[in-house]
């Protein structure tokens, strides 16, 4: 690259930082402009990478964090310094959490400004919530660092932020290129002991049960071939829904939001092999889906992930994709014979026919003028697209969406729960959609969650994006007036909310929803959006009914 100064004083580290993030491939950059990060975002857009300025700088982080991880490159977070930063640490915890691959390009108060009324300690800050601190040191040093920064988000799947202080920022500076990040790193090899362990493991199995989580959200198709060759059950974690998606033996998600007979098929297993996933508590029901002498192994590249939250009998220290192919390859080897397993006619055929939450009977709970949520979700599946990508926010209503809307594949789910912070799910939503522009966006939130964020709506409704809002509207904080029965909820408790109008003052399209039969709009929007492939956003004031306390929150409350 060649850096040019966005003045006519000549180009400074600002100029080459921006520079040298587009030459290495960040993908798009979200944020709220101050004078801190002002020459770096322009520097950024200069050198091709798109920018949306958001409302606050916690949607911004969610935006970019939802971005990075459905686009599959390297999203960026632009803040100004200090106060930008700490307005968006929940979304960075998120990300780190999450080990999303971003960069948060943060402007920083010069070492020497002590009194500085934005000086916090922004390195402390970072790695408090679990992201990678990098530093701009000097104008001699700018392109080795910004590289070194990008490297560590791509390479070590980590959220990284990157301080630049506004006095070296303001330096003068040269860089010419294209600057490279290098070559890419080769996926981890099991070794040959651990696959044959695995492989042995398999044949001995009479029931296997696969369940790929976040870090084998590439390695769907080569896991499938392997459980088809060895009669194995599928599964994902929440985060990695839709991945099996055309698969008969697919049981969906494994954990709070399993289905009774996806909960049943796999608590049945005598084998449970984790791919990529961390057969937590969420995913294992505190270990209530790992029945009496089943075996577990996890497979995973990440070492210090094998065995973090439970005792495992064997751990494979390598790429998803790459252990499958070569226990597949060592089972061909091997002459082992072709077992159905798990995947009889009998077991497709009770899949097919109650393995979805939604061919579980609803008990319809409607009132006429508030909807039963199941209900609403399943009349709302069949209405919306089929090509769309669903982003959830946090709450009592989670489960609806999660488990009432199908998604096409592992690319239609984003779900940003590592941090299980409320109000980061219309940023999200945003942020999907600019990664894949060529489906419907979806987003199922709470009344909470939705009001905490509604800053964002604007976002939404200047970049044109043809968002689907379902706002669970319960008028109170769910999952403390369900959980904490004995606890006095009249600081969780709130007036009835016209969600509806406050969408239409936005600028989007407002519809109160109080039964299934006030969705004709609905169908309106969905015809419009077919036909032109634009229409306002849509935000859905859903006014549901009480579902006594949802049974996916209550996992998360046991033993606190």
């Amino acid at each position: 690259m060649t850096a040019h100064g966005s003045s006519g004083y000549g180009p400074t580290v600002a100029d080459v930082v921006g520079g040298v993030l587009a030459d290495l491939g960040a993908g798009h950059c979200f944020g709220v402009v101050g004078s801190g990060n002002f020459v770096m975002t322009n520097a950024l857009r200069r050198g091709g990478v798109p920018f949306t300025a958001a409302r606050h700088e916690g949607g911004a982080a969610s935006m970019a964090d939802a971005y990075t991880r459905m686009s599959g490159r390297v999203g960026v977070l632009s803040l100004h310094q200090g106060c930008g930063l700490t307005n968006a640490m929940t979304g960075i915890g998120e990300a780190a959490k999450s080990r999303t691959p971003m960069i948060v390009l943060a402007a920083d108060s010069p070492a020497a400004a002590l009194r500085s009324n934005f000086r916090v300690d922004q390195e402390a800050l970072a790695r408090s919530v679990g992201a990678v601190s990098e530093r701009v040191f000097s104008a001699q040093t700018a392109v080795a660092d910004v590289t070194r920064a990008f490297r560590t988000a791509v390479a070590r799947r980590r959220t990284v932020v990157l301080n630049v202080a506004i006095d070296v920022a303001a330096a003068p500076a040269t860089a010419t290129g294209p600057v490279a990040a290098g070559a890419p790193l080769s996926p981890v090899r099991p070794g040959a002991e651990a696959v044959a362990q695995l492989a042995e493991a398999l044949r001995g199995a009479r029931k296997p049960v696969f369940v790929a989580g976040r870090g084998a959200r590439h390695a769907g198709s080569p896991i499938a071939t392997l459980a088809q060759a060895c009669g194995a059950l599928v599964a994902t974690s929440a985060v990695a829904n839709g991945l099996f998606a055309e698969d008969e033996f697919s049981l969906g998600i494994s954990g709070g939001f399993s289905s009774p007979t996806s909960a049943e098929l796999i608590a049945g297993a005598d084998l449970v092999v984790g791919w990529g996933c961390a057969l937590n508590m969420w995913t294992m029901r505190h270990g209530r889906l790992i029945g009496p002498g089943t075996r577990v192994v996890q497979v995973d590249d990440d070492i210090d992930a094998i065995g973090a939250h439970r005792p495992v009998d064997l751990g494979v220290l390598g790429d998803c994709a790459a252990t499958a192919r070569d226990v597949l390859a060592e089972l061909g080897r091997s002459g082992a014979r072709q077992v159905s397993g798990y995947r009889t006619a009998e077991v497709a055929a009770r899949i097919a026919r109650t393995g979805r939450w939604r061919d579980v009977p609803v008990d319809d709970s409607s009132t006429g003028e508030r909807v039963d949520p199941r209900a609403l979700t399943i009349a709302l599946d069949e209405i919306l697209p089929a090509q769309r990508i669903v982003s959830i926010d946090s709450g009592n209503f989670m489960g609806y969406p999660a488990t009432h809307l199908s998604v096409p594949d592992e690319n239609g789910f984003c779900f940003t729960q590592a941090f299980q912070s409320i109000g980061l799910g219309l940023g999200t939503a945003i942020g999907a959609a600019f990664a894949r522009p060529d489906r419907l966006p979806v987003l199922g939130t709470g009344d909470g969650g939705f009001l905490m964020a509604i800053a964002e709506l604007e976002t939404a409704v200047r970049c044109a994006i043809p968002l689907v809002v379902i706002v669970y509207n319960d008028s109170v904080y769910g999952a403390e007036v369900h959980h904490f029965t004995a606890a006095d909820h009249g600081t969780v408790t709130f007036p009835e909310t016209d969600i509806a109008a406050m969408a239409e003052g936005f600028g989007a399209t407002g519809v109160t929803v109080g039964s299934v039969a006030d969705l004709a709009p609905v169908r309106e929007w969905v015809e419009q959006y077919r036909r032109t492939g634009r229409a306002r956003p849509l935000v859905l004031d859903a006014k549901i009914t009480s579902d006594g306390g949802a049974w996916w929150l209550a996992e998360a409350f046991v033993g606190h």
